[in-house]
């Protein structure tokens, strides 16, 4: 299926939809800060989640459709994946929003505002690499709907903290979560379907 065109406040983006059979929701990712929407753990998680009957959007921010790799500002990060979210048409289906790294962080910046019945987190960067002084747990802690995080033992942007409400799922590996993705990919889906049943 071709990817669907959207505008934003600052500029178009992009939104791939992988649709599954008689969805019972819909979850929107949204792609690191240097890469893009193909990433190792992006795809699986894509897979897995259809399987089990969430339709997936993976969507591109501006900068990236526009070709650079540096990502925009928050601020501007934040707009346009609002408005993304505002023009995807599922009025039926509970929404969730997360991303890997980047993406994680403005699907918990922007969980009330896009109205996110949960929020998935693969590599959440708690700091960055030797900075645990520059926190960014606000963010994650921010956070009022259920949230999964799924880290890597190794990952050098930190570990956040178990809590109420967020589960933690810990795999082998680093910040890229390139490890094992079938088998977290597949717990990722198995907790997409236990909210349904909550």
């Amino acid at each position: 299926m071709r990817p669907r065109t959207i505008r934003t406040p600052h500029g178009p983006a992009r939104a791939h939809l992988h649709a599954a059979d008689d969805p019972t929701a819909v979850l929107v990712l949204g792609h690191g800060a240097g890469g893009g929407v193909s990433a190792p753990d992006l795809a699986g998680v894509t897979k897995a989640a259809v399987a089990r009957g969430v339709s997936v959007v993976l969507v591109e921010q501006p900068y990236r459709v526009a070709g650079r790799r540096s990502p925009a500002p928050a601020a501007q990060l934040d707009a346009a994946w609002i408005a993304v979210v505002e023009q995807l048409d599922f009025p039926a289906l509970p929404l969730i929003c997360g991303g890997r790294s980047s993406g994680a962080r403005v699907a918990c910046r922007t969980a009330a505002a896009t109205g996110a019945a949960a929020i998935v987190c693969l590599a959440f960067p708690v700091h960055p690499p030797g900075r645990p002084e520059k926190s960014r747990l606000g963010e994650l802690d921010g956070v009022k709907v259920p949230v999964l995080v799924v880290q890597g033992d190794r990952d050098p942007f930190g570990m956040p903290p178990k809590r109420r409400g967020r589960k933690l799922l810990v795999v082998e590996g680093d910040h890229s979560l390139r490890k094992g993705v079938a088998t977290y990919a597949e717990a990722v889906a198995d907790w997409l379907v236990s909210l349904d049943a909550a």
